[in-house]
């Protein structure tokens, strides 16, 4: 009785929460532009699909959480695409970062936000939706969707799972967030202490299979990923890429740029943030000769030094064009970008000092494959030894493309389980 109780409370705990975001979700999007998206965009999702979807339609439903997660599922998403051809598919982010970037993507039928999960929401979301299959990635778990599911026993998995102890799954008040992980047929997790922490919540329907993320970029290297304009920028120059970058990535990227006397390597600097304003501040910042991608079209860009894109969705392809490579959010606490898109084309890599949560960094750095930097003068100490040592320079390339291949397979073995 006293543990039915205490699930009770936590669960009405829960639900008050949700319903009191809503209305603070709504008054603070009266003031920001990003939350306002999502309010806005949650406020369409059912009529949404109530428009598209229809009772006779078989569907699948994926959900992430933002882009990464996106990026993440990818590979699994393409390979169930091409075998439920018949199948509509239904995609859902939570972040307005993911559903903006790709609420027009190919491989759904229909991209949605998803509700803010009330138990009515869950319920007429389920109802117009109704998934043979449901995949969750990494993480986004929502008790009421995830018990509704249950409750119809519907089929889901959850993959690229990756767990920390500190989660309230393992605490003594995540009663509920425990109870929702059993919606889940089974958990595909990236790493050991994942499944580890899992059994001791007495969930056993996992598999080790790794991160789905290795096998999305992997894929990369068997696609096209020319760039004539970055080609003409970089001539026979050794290139560095900066990706991702933050305010604080760049404070020490620019003293370095500033400051460096190499004047055979050109720079390219992808920031996270290309609102004009900052992508501005960034230009003015330089000494050295500086062009926006968006100014390309109109100048000889092979002449500059430095090249700010200020646009998105070619970062991938750009790191194929890098000698060496620093991603950003590791500086700051805004947390670390994806290091593997660079790794794949075989890059010495470099990132901040907080990456304590980014396993994969860990493995790189202790793989002497990448490095981590917490000021000016370090970075400036290892850019000029990998500028200087081509034959480092290649050698800790390689370690991270070898990382990458022997990390492949994730996608292999949750199809299979799919398919059982």
């Amino acid at each position: 009785m006293y543990f039915s109780i205490k699930e009770r409370t936590l669960s009405f705990i829960y639900n008050f929460g949700i319903h009191l975001a809503q209305f603070v979700l709504g008054t603070l999007a009266l003031f920001n532009h990003k939350i306002k998206l999502g309010v806005v965009g949650r406020s369409k999702t059912l009529q949404t699909l109530e428009d598209t979807l229809n009772e006779n339609d078989k569907t699948l439903w994926f959900h992430c959480a933002s882009l990464g997660e996106y990026e993440q599922g990818l590979p699994v998403f393409k390979e169930l695409r091409t075998r439920y051809p018949s199948h509509k598919i239904v995609l859902t982010f939570f972040s307005p970062s993911g559903y903006e970037i790709r609420k027009n993507t190919e491989i759904a039928d229909v991209v949605v936000y998803l509700p803010l999960d009330t138990k009515q929401n869950a319920k007429r979301f389920l109802n117009l939706v109704n998934p043979e299959l449901t995949i969750f990635v990494k993480y986004d778990i929502w008790p009421n969707i995830l018990n509704e599911l249950k409750r119809r026993q519907l089929r889901a998995l959850l993959i690229s799972a990756l767990f920390r102890k500190d989660q309230s799954f393992f605490k003594f008040y995540g009663a509920g967030m425990r109870k929702a992980l059993c919606a889940f047929e089974h958990i595909f997790t990236q790493d050991e202490n994942s499944k580890t922490l899992l059994k001791t919540i007495h969930y056993n329907n996992v598999t080790v299979s790794g991160d789905t993320r290795f096998d999305r970029v992997y894929s990369q290297l068997s696609q096209n990923n020319t760039l004539d304009f970055v080609k003409t920028f970089k001539q026979d120059s050794l290139c560095i890429v900066a990706g991702s970058t933050w305010s604080e990535d760049e404070a020490i990227l620019i003293d370095f740029i500033n400051n460096s006397e190499v004047h055979t390597v050109k720079f390219i600097i992808a920031p996270h943030n290309i609102k004009s304003g900052q992508i501005n501040k960034l230009k003015q910042s330089l000494n050295k000769k500086t062009v926006l991608f968006s100014e390309k079209d109109n100048t000889s860009i092979a002449d500059y030094e430095v090249l700010i894109v200020d646009t998105i969705g070619i970062l991938s392809k750009i790191y194929s064009y890098a000698d060496i490579a620093y991603v950003g959010g590791a500086v700051g606490t805004t947390g670390l970008h994806n290091t593997l898109e660079p790794a794949v084309f075989g890059v010495p890599i470099i990132i901040g000092n907080h990456y304590e949560k980014f396993p994969e960094a860990k493995t790189m750095i202790s793989n002497q494959g990448m490095f981590s930097v917490s000021n000016t003068d370090e970075i400036s100490k290892i850019f000029n030894f990998l500028i200087t040592d081509t034959s480092k320079r290649v050698e800790y390339g390689d370690t991270n493309l070898n990382y990458i291949k022997k990390n492949t397979g994730a996608v292999i073995q949750i199809i299979d389980f799919i398919r059982k």
